[in-house]
């Protein structure tokens, strides 16, 4: 029975995630049938699973939003505001009780009357913009184009298991077509199915495959989950006319085991560059070949290890419809979401850890950046606002870009704002470039909103977004022009796991430079190295190309007092030219090894308080 109710968990929260997105589709075009269709089947199918496994309250939640969205489908009621909105707070109750059942094993008893009293008058026509008729949209989504869904794949099946004596309940959906019936596309029997007795399907009529072309069959229906193979629908007897179905073809795997997996193939990455440095100081032909074959094997199961952990950023991105839908209405703003590169892939850590900050970055956008649409109109936009999200592989690393074309930010009163706050002062305010007044906004405590909403003006996240963000080591840069809008550019690595990092040495210790982060290198000769590293109040720069770059000695950051490198005469100079933050510059160094994936350990809990490095690795 727990395998039961867990496989139900994790298949009504993929069914919810698809009833947000279509939800806030339909009320973009409430005369997607198809749309329309697919609600249905995902509320039904939801509806019968919770009262297979006995939760009433669920069922009768989700029994009265069925009962409306019924009507939807017969065509006695278009979707509306109110009607997107009560069932949109439908998902919301059935996800907390999914939550509750999921913590203690059953939703707590709370008072639902109030929102399935709401759906029954929405459903009667009885509420003030619910009509039977063909309703305007909502002022605000009229103009928006609809975001494109992608399809959900079936889940994978439960892995069967040694057959018991016990019995056990399966869950049977059979699609039937009936004219004159209300429910008339699905009709589930719910029964069980001990081994001894046959499954009755004598309610059911007899339907060729024919017959119900003209109803898709249900994406999300509950699967039979039991030790034996699952029974196929009424409409197709034949398990072996089943085998080229999606769920057949996927499995679901735990993610501590696929993590426990990725541990693994890090260490053997580890034994093969240990091995592989044992290679180059042995000309045994035999022994360089094996190893070799133990380098190309390596280095493709590594490959095949990390595509198991990689999502496409859709996954996280097709929560923010509804948060840009419940936020504009409420903010009074009419606000259209376009986005590209939804199948870009990342490493779930990566997925799981940018969730939040692109959450905030997208409500800010909403809140502050994009102004109401008599605002918007009295400048000479559209009243209509556009959010843009763009997200694509470059450089072996993941840019996303979220635009917006509101008002901008005005840079005079950040600073403005930033010295009253006593986080600058008048002079170092106006020194600043505007890429660097910009980032005051990066600042803790800081905010500009004149007063505190629920959504912003607490000052206190722009500062978390960007130190979330360089955890995993990426980089977060704003541009904005007043008037026009804003961009925000992050990039983040394509995983944690393994990185790809240049070998450097100084002061006799090996260190490890992520090439994320690497610009170029250049070796100055030992003849006019004095002379070309000059002093500008004390501090070494470079020019390179005509521009100066501030040089830092890795020798003297870590004091490691290695001899001779105070002195540039007589000896080369080695520069790794790096960027942080935006800011390029030249990293000192006695000599430059080659590069070499490295497996990145976290610091021990003793170690944590040194700031100057982000891990150790095992060479």
């Amino acid at each position: 029975m727990d395998d039961l109710i867990k496989e139900f968990l994790i298949e009504s929260h993929e069914n919810l995630d698809r009833l947000e997105r279509d939800l806030v589709e339909l009320e973009k075009d409430p005369h997607d049938k198809e749309t329309l269709s697919s609600i249905f089947r995902t509320i039904h199918t939801l509806k019968g699973s919770a009262g297979f496994l006995g939760y009433s309250q669920l069922e009768a939640v989700s029994h009265v939003g069925e009962n409306l969205l019924s009507r939807m489908r017969d065509g006695r009621l278009t979707i509306n505001p109110d009607i997107a909105g009560a069932l949109l707070s439908t998902v919301d109750v059935v996800r907390r009780m999914l939550g509750e059942i999921e913590a203690s094993g059953a939703p707590e008893e709370r008072d639902y009357s109030e929102l399935i009293q709401l759906l029954d008058r929405l459903k009667d026509g009885r509420a003030s913009e619910a009509t039977e008729a063909k309703p305007e949209p909502a002022a605000p989504q009229k103009t928006v184009q609809p975001v494109v869904a992608e399809s959900v794949p079936l889940p994978a099946p439960v892995p069967a298991r040694e057959p018991e004596p016990a019995p056990v309940a399966e869950i049977e959906v059979h699609e039937v077509e009936e004219p004159h019936d209300e429910d008339d596309s699905v009709q589930a029997h719910i029964a069980p199915s001990p081994p001894a007795e046959p499954v009755s399907r004598a309610p059911v009529p007899a339907v060729k495959p024919a017959a119900v072309t003209s109803q898709p069959r249900p994406e999300s229906a509950p699967k039979a989950v039991s030790q034996a193979p699952a029974p196929s629908a009424a409409v197709n007897d034949h398990p072996e006319q089943r085998s080229s179905a999606a769920s057949d073809s996927s499995i679901r795997v735990d993610v501590s085991l696929l993590d426990k997996l990725m541990n693994l193939v890090g260490e053997l990455v580890l034994a093969r560059n240990q091995v592989l440095q044992f290679t180059s100081q042995h000309a045994d032909s035999g022994f360089q070949a094996t190893a070799q074959r133990l380098n190309l094997i390596t280095t493709e199961l590594q490959g095949s290890a990390m595509k198991t952990r990689m999502q496409p950023i859709g996954n996280i991105w097709s929560k923010l419809p509804r948060v840009v839908r419940d936020l504009s209405a409420s903010c009074g703003k009419e606000i259209r979401l376009e986005m590209e590169g939804k199948e870009t892939e990342l490493d779930k850590t990566i997925i799981e850890a940018i969730k939040d900050p692109l959450t905030h970055i997208v409500r800010n956008s909403v809140d502050h950046g994009i102004e109401t649409p008599d605002v918007r109109e009295g400048r000479g936009k559209p009243a209509e606002g556009c959010l843009k999200m763009r997200a694509f592989h470059e450089g072996g690393q993941v840019n996303i870009e979220i635009i917006d074309d509101g008002g901008g930010i005005d840079l005079e009163r950040v600073k403005a704002k930033a010295i009253q706050r006593g986080i600058i002062s008048a002079e170092q305010a106006a020194r600043m470039s505007d890429h660097e007044g910009l980032h005051l906004i990066f600042m803790p405590g800081f905010s500009t909103a004149e007063k505190i909403t629920n959504v912003s003006g607490r000052g206190v996240g722009m500062d978390v977004v960007k130190t979330n963000i360089e955890k995993i080591g990426g980089t977060v840069d704003l541009q904005s022009q007043l008037g026009q809008g804003t961009t925000l550019k992050i990039k983040i690595p394509l995983t944690l796991a393994i990185i790809p990092a240049l070998i450097v040495t100084s002061g006799g210790e090996r260190f490890a430079i992520p090439q994320i982060s690497l610009l170029e290198l250049v070796r100055l000769e030992a003849g006019p190295a004095k002379e070309q590293v000059e002093y500008i109040h004390g501090a070494p720069v470079y020019r390179l190309r005509g521009k100066l770059l501030p040089l830092v000695y890795l020798n003297r950051e870590l004091d490691l007092n290695a001899p001779g490198l105070e002195n540039q005469e007589g000896r080369e100079v080695n520069i790794v030219v790096v960027q942080a933050d935006g800011h390029p510059f030249g990293l000192v160094v006695d000599d430059i090894n080659d590069t070499q994936e490295i497996v990145v350990k976290p610091l021990g809990k003793q170690l944590k308080g040194v700031g100057c490095f982000a891990g150790a690795t095992i060479m």
